[in-house]
């Protein structure tokens, strides 16, 4: 795992070594990504450097060092990220009298580019990466996220410099960068709590969306061209779907149990390929117990399983990991997290999430990070499970909640769902004790009982304001593809969970946190074979009786007693709205003045403070919202102030 950054001088108006200087301070920006070694390139004909910095997992000598050139010297490449198919595509190189300096999957991509050309080659990969790669002969700048988007990749200008990275702080170091902030991306933000590729929250710069390939010929380019038009899929998920739902299968279940245990332990034990300590994060549910059963069962010693906890029992899931690492025989680490601990590291969130970001678990797994940095380098989660496998509760309850909306008049339907959310989360939570944050979960499922469509009911569950406290809303309408197959509303909610909440948030949120503590982290449900091979599948392996991921849990049943793992789902969260009226309510009474707050310009003041002022009351759960608000003024302090 590494970070990537670099850019392009347009104009040719400043030196080789002015350049030096400036590709070195975007580099430092990024040291955390990259903290063993780092280098940066310079094209001998064009002002064009690629700078990198290296967090080494796999042949940790020189050889392995970037930016790499190819052998023949046509491309030169830096890249973040791992291929797992690495060692087979070496082989089959090597077969074909293609050699090998080193042990890095670095050389086997650029060979693999060498031998089958760039777009075959593409195809080819299994993993997790971003990468810049340059071909010298055609003045082709290739920008590449892999499909699922678990790494990122900006681009954008700064002035007349096309300037890219693996984080915007990267590209912000150009000292053209001209920080402009984009309505559109803040009006998307305030929705959502994230801003969705291919939008930046900076005018004139992109995120590379996931499976997609930015490719550019600088002997054309034009200063402030529109970049995302050059933005081009390799690999598209509703194809993939489609192809999968043609092949379909007509084997019985207990043949598709074992079919898929035998394919989700081949891509965990890819995963395990490191040359330097390994370990998982475990909360106790389905998908991370599911990962440390293959872990273990595969053999390569006692796993080492990392989890964090809360005080407030309702959050707090770390007895349950406990449980199942006791059960597996793990060496098991536990630590509990405080609002002190949360406190400690909010006025670092705008450094590690550069771009505002308000899921509120971001807290929990950047602790949970440091805490396993502490012993690996290398951590494998169960993130990616819920979507592939339909473990949402939106999931299992959309097909329900959508057919008997459908039989009550809209007056109706209006009135309840007013009468719900007027009542305080902690009395909701007293009607269902066993079952974690009853309240905030009927709040959000009454909240859409006055809807209409399909595509309404998704945005509104997933949405933080559904109408942003914004004085001047530029907004930027929500994008459905157009679906030409017959799918449900639970397995429309997968897919689109697939190709926007899952890369925008859950990604984002994992990878910057991992990699401030220079962790890496890898989910063997992100599997590119997993998505196509999930699709095959009946909705009833996902949903049966009422729960998600029913195939999961029959695989789970063959590794330990299904007492162990069945439970209500919990979330990894935190208590945000309680401790927003207690421990963390000065510091959001200073973010949220009135004053600072109206001369900015941005925001509805009196939209926030009813809101804020409602929630210190107990009127309702406001916590995910008003959080929403405070990354975005923490952020704005940081890199707009």
């Amino acid at each position: 795992m590494c970070g990537i950054t670099g850019f392009y001088q347009i104009d040719d108006q400043r030196s080789r070594s002015e350049l030096h200087v400036i590709g070195k301070k975007m580099a430092q920006t990024i040291l955390h990504r990259g903290p063993d070694c780092g280098d940066i390139w310079q094209d001998p004909d064009r002002p064009l450097l690629l700078c990198h910095r290296r967090l080494s997992i796999l042949d940790l000598s020189d050889l392995g060092k970037q930016p790499m050139m190819s052998q023949s010297q046509r491309y030169v490449i830096i890249y973040n990220g791992e291929v797992y198919n690495a060692p087979s595509l070496r082989k089959e190189l090597g077969l074909k009298g293609l050699t090998f300096k080193g042990r890095s999957d670095t050389e086997v991509i650029l060979g693999a580019i060498e031998y089958w050309g760039f777009n075959q080659a593409l195809q080819k990969l299994n993993g997790m990466f971003a990468f810049a790669l340059w071909d010298r002969d055609k003045d082709m700048l290739h920008l590449v996220r892999d499909r699922m988007g678990q790494k990122p990749l900006y681009c954008g200008w700064s002035g007349k410099n096309l300037v890219f990275g693996s984080e915007l702080k990267a590209m912000a170091a150009h000292p053209d960068f001209d920080p402009d902030l984009s309505k559109e991306a803040l009006y998307g933000y305030m929705q959502y709590g994230c801003v969705r590729a291919p939008h930046c929250i900076y005018k004139n710069c992109w995120q590379i969306p996931p499976g997609h390939r930015l490719s550019i010929n600088l002997s054309t380019l034009r200063v402030e061209e529109n970049l995302a038009a050059h933005m081009k899929p390799y690999w598209n998920a509703l194809d993939k779907l489609a192809e999968a739902r043609v092949r379909g299968t007509d084997k019985k279940e207990e043949e598709l149990v074992e079919e898929f245990e035998a394919l989700f332990k081949t891509c965990v034990s890819d995963r395990l390929l490191s040359d330097v300590p390994l370990g998982a994060f475990l909360s106790g549910g389905l998908d991370s117990s599911a990962v440390v059963a293959m872990m273990q069962e595969i053999g390569t010693g006692k796993t080492k399983t990392y989890s964090i906890g809360f005080e407030d029992h309702n959050y707090n899931e770390a007895p349950h990991a406990r449980e199942v690492a006791d059960y597996l025989g793990t060496d098991h680490h536990e630590q509990i997290c405080t609002a002190e601990d949360v406190r400690n590291i909010i006025p670092t969130l705008p450094d590690i999430y550069d771009e505002p970001f308000a899921d509120i678990s971001a807290n929990p797994t950047y602790l949970l990070s440091a805490f396993a940095r502490k012993d690996v380098t290398v951590a494998l989660s169960g993130d990616g499970g819920d979507e592939m496998l339909g473990g949402y509760s939106r999931h299992v309850q959309g097909q329900k909640i959508w057919k008997n909306m459908r039989l009550m008049p809209r007056i109706m339907r209006t009135g309840l769902s007013n009468f719900i959310q007027n009542v305080p989360t902690a009395s909701l939570d007293s009607l269902n004790r066993k079952y974690p944050q009853f309240g905030i979960k009927l709040h959000k499922a009454a909240s859409i009982l006055s809807l209409d469509t399909q595509e309404e009911i998704y945005m509104r569950l997933t949405q933080k304001w559904p109408h942003p406290p914004l004085l001047n809303k530029k907004e930027y309408p929500a994008q459905f593809c157009e679906m030409d197959i017959e799918l449900t509303i639970a397995e429309k909610m997968m897919f689109w969970d697939t190709i926007s909440y899952l890369p925008n948030a859950i990604l984002t949120k994992t990878d910057r946190a991992s990699m401030a503590h220079s962790l890496e982290l890898r989910s063997p449900f992100l599997d590119h074979r997993i998505y196509e091979y999930a699709w095959r599948l009946p909705e009833n392996l996902k949903i049966k009786g009422g729960r998600g991921k029913y195939l999961l849990r029959q695989v789970l049943k063959r590794h330990m007693p299904e007492e162990i793992f069945e439970r209500p789902k919990q979330g990894f969260s935190i208590p945000i709205g309680e401790w927003l009226r207690g421990p963390l309510k000065s510091w959001a009474d200073e973010l949220l003045d009135e004053k600072q707050l109206n001369e900015q310009g941005l925001l509805n003041t009196k939209q926030i403070h009813r809101i804020w002022s409602a929630h210190l009351d107990g009127q309702g759960h406001h916590g995910d919202a008003l959080w929403t608000v405070l990354m975005f003024q923490a952020w704005y302090q940081k890199w707009m102030a």
